[in-house]
């Protein structure tokens, strides 16, 4: 599939979009396109702008497919979205309080974007910018497409440059591997990217989520304040209390007795047991057979059930409701850079982060 590689003619819609301010000069140009990832029955899409998961299809146990992502039609819409459907983020996923922190002794501010706080990177994070395209193979045995951002010191407050690089990858039997790598190439600074997609395993529009039976392999989490940060710097144990998934348990069961901020519905951190690569979480739904493992090497996951979405339009006509989906984002600990006693996420020069995901897909 050599032949594949690169190619933005194969399987790959190319739009031309003016960015001068995101690719830092006065009429400079970049494309931003759509790639396919197929494997079978099995097809991703990807889309360079904001490393964006577009859409997952596959089969449910009768053979019908759906996608059981949510998003958006046209990268225009996912240019403007707010909702964060599907994207990386970046450099500093997840809140930073007052969008400030301390790093060596020097004392750096980042772009307010969320009230008094900074969430995912900023307001032109990583969700927000043209990835370049690296490699391309839109089919064969494993299909992939590499991107590649190089953030530049200073970028959203942050220090020191860095190379970042994100891999989407089919496997069998229905496994999408997700890569993110990130080096620091001249200063210390915080690195936290996480994949900010949202799921419905009964296909995306299909009334909400509150019926998927959803298992974490977590024991523990980060109480959170309004301002969903961990404002205490305490790890419970979710035992006895409503964030208790160590059993296969429905999202809507105890939804009603937990506030996300100032909403019902879940928008918590939780602290992953174990270490290295292991499964995080498994969700399944149970009208259509469709499940879904999480594995990855991260030590926390924030679990989000789209509480926020209220009448938010879609892909294929679809409107979105209140609970509509579910995020499983792997990560650090919420403001970790605030946080001695929670695990640094500083990388410095010559160190690479890590950030590994797999979906394994069953029907």
């Amino acid at each position: 599939m050599a032949g594949a590689r690169l190619s933005l003619a194969f399987l790959c819609l190319v739009v031309v979009v003016v960015a001068s301010a995101l690719a830092g000069g006065a009429g400079a140009r970049k494309t931003v396109g759509e790639y396919v990832l197929r494997k079978g029955d099995f097809s991703v899409k990807i889309t360079n702008w904001g490393a964006t998961m577009m859409s997952v299809v596959l089969p449910d146990s009768k053979g019908n497919l759906a996608d059981v992502v949510l998003g958006l039609d046209t990268i225009a819409e996912y240019v403007n979205d707010t909702n964060y459907f599907g994207p990386v983020t970046g450099r500093v996923g997840q809140r930073i309080a007052r969008g400030r922190f301390v790093l060596d002794g020097k004392v750096y501010h980042t772009y307010i974007n969320d009230g008094r706080n900074a969430i995912h990177g900023g307001h032109r994070g990583f969700s927000k910018v043209i990835w370049t395209v690296k490699e391309y193979v839109g089919g064969g045995d494993s299909p992939y497409i590499t991107l590649y951002y190089r953030s530049f010191d200073g970028e959203q407050g942050f220090p020191g440059d860095l190379d970042a690089y994100v891999t989407y990858q089919l496997s069998s039997p229905y496994v999408l591997a997700l890569r993110m790598n990130a080096t620091a190439l001249n200063k210390a600074t915080p690195v936290n990217f996480l994949q900010h997609t949202y799921w419905n395993l009964g296909g995306q529009g299909r009334g909400d989520v509150l019926g998927h039976t959803l298992q974490l392999s977590a024991s523990r989490y980060t109480p959170l304040d309004e301002e969903l940060l961990p404002s205490s710097g305490v790890v419970a144990p979710v035992a006895g209390t409503p964030y208790d998934f160590r059993h296969p348990t429905p999202i809507g069961a105890r939804i009603r007795q937990v506030m996300g901020g100032r909403i019902a519905g879940y928008d918590i951190n939780y602290v992953i047991d174990g270490e290295g690569m292991r499964k995080v979480a498994a969700a399944r739904d149970g009208a259509s057979g469709r499940a879904l493992e999480l594995w990855a090497n991260q030590p926390a996951m924030q679990l989000y059930t789209g509480n926020w979405l209220n009448n938010t339009k879609g892909k294929g006509g679809k409107v979105y409701q209140q609970y509509g989906g579910f995020c499983l984002e792997t990560q650090g600990y919420v403001d970790a850079v605030n946080h001695p006693e929670f695990p640094s996420m500083t990388v410095r020069p010559g160190q690479v982060y890590k950030h590994d995901m797999a979906f394994k897909f069953s029907f």
